[in-house]
């Protein structure tokens, strides 16, 4: 059964704009079924794939011969548009000839459409992300009852627009809430993974998304016949989410030297497996660290690959996990994030950009009452935020610092 994306809405709101609408984001996070259900609902329209060797070569080969077999259709749905090679400057020559025509693609690797398609589309593409499952979209695919109650709650904290009216969650709300979310963390937002029933299902689906796709790409994107290597590396950060990049340990664990690993880990990146964030600094005379962290896009894969499902108190890494969450969810609403940490190592996790204001936000797995960390209050006496926000175990409060109103929330609700 088909279950809506938030992404909907926003690409049907702009088919009947002129331009090309292009959707990237991770290899089985949606995009073929976002575009099938879509084409499906669309009358003149037809769905095809460039994993159809013939329309891929029709298409690099003879562009307006692939537009007389299917310009016909007033909506054209391309999936998996990174095979073509020539694909910008084609589509660019139909898009020209063809103005009542509208084309949609897909693709999962942004290398190879920013380098092969967009490069050649400035002004006549709009382009969208489809990551996996947020918590919203979580619920919706699980059925579950808590899904209407989440989207009150949400109604009155958008972080996005930096309007906090925080929510009266009770205590048993907050602990059925907490244990869906941490079935999520645990297995991610694959909608795939998702859907599964068992955890031994779960597992084989994450299995063959990471070797059947993502060692694929990646391989492919790089010109590699061995992907050891690369497999080695991928794991190595893994188990370093949330964690400053130390170039010469990946290094030595891989066998990559800097020039390459800085290559690869772009590359990891753009094929939508490990993002960094940089850190936050205003005064170069005070510079912080210039290394990156690194999260998971996905905190499910990431477990995979280091072969650990435990529950979050049976672990070391549940701290690190719950960051590499936020980061997904701060992520998927568009909010740029970075870190702060000063040569005395006073740290804070995130730096949120949201509108015109920094909003600094901690997470902290358990605490008992509202309390500030020395970093965290160290950051707000400097920097002076109208809000900050700590997230942890408890039902929502807030207390006030300096002048900053702290908000302390459960991480489900970000």
């Amino acid at each position: 059964m088909y279950k809506t994306r938030k992404l909907e809405k926003t690409i049907l709101k702009y088919l009947s704009k002129r331009e090309i609408l292009a959707i990237i984001g991770p290899r089985q996070s949606g995009k073929t079924t976002l575009l099938q259900k879509i084409q499906s609902e669309l009358p003149n329209s037809i769905f095809i794939s460039f994993e159809d060797r013939d329309d891929l070569e029709l298409f690099e080969t003879d562009p307006k011969g692939f537009a007389e077999k299917y310009f016909g259709y007033r909506y054209l749905f391309i999936d998996e548009f990174q095979y073509s090679r020539s694909g910008g400057k084609n589509l660019k020559l139909l898009y020209d000839l063809y103005p009542k025509n509208k084309v949609i693609l897909s693709g999962s690797s942004a290398i190879d459409l920013t380098i092969n398609t967009i490069k050649y589309l400035v002004g006549r593409i709009f382009v969208f992300n489809l990551y996996n499952l947020n918590f919203e979209e979580y619920l919706t695919f699980t059925d579950n009852p808590l899904l209407k109650v989440y989207q009150e709650y949400k109604k009155g904290f958008n972080l996005k627009n930096v309007k906090i009216n925080l929510p009266k969650v009770s205590p048993t709300l907050n602990k059925q809430f907490s244990t869906v979310f941490e079935e999520f963390v645990i297995w991610g937002g694959y909608p795939r993974v998702v859907l599964s029933k068992s955890k031994e299902e779960k597992t084989l689906v994450l299995k063959n998304i990471y070797n059947t796709y993502f060692l694929r790409d990646i391989r492919d994107s790089l010109g590699l016949i061995d992907d050891f290597k690369l497999s080695v590396l991928i794991r190595a950060i893994s188990l370093q989410i949330g964690q400053l990049v130390e170039y010469n340990d990946l290094g030595q664990v891989s066998g990559y030297d800097y020039i390459t690993l800085k290559k690869y880990l772009n590359v990891l990146e753009k094929t939508f497996i490990a993002k960094p964030i940089k850190p936050y600094f205003t005064n170069k005379r005070t510079e912080l660290v210039k290394n990156p962290k690194l999260y998971f896009f996905d905190t499910g894969l990431r477990n995979f690959i280091v072969k650990d499902f435990r529950k979050l108190n049976e672990r070391t890494d549940s701290g690190f996990l719950l960051e590499n969450f936020l980061e997904n969810q701060l992520q998927k609403s568009e909010i740029e994030t970075k870190y702060w940490r000063t040569k005395s190592q006073a740290e804070v996790d995130f730096i949120l950009k949201v509108k015109s204001q920094l909003v600094p936000l901690e997470c902290k797995l358990s605490l008992k009452k509202p309390q500030v960390t020395r970093s965290f209050a160290s950051y707000v006496s400097e920097y002076r935020p109208v809000i900050g926000i700590i997230t942890c175990n408890m039902v929502p409060e807030t207390i006030n610092r300096d002048s900053s109103k702290i908000y302390f929330i459960p991480p489900w609700l970000i």
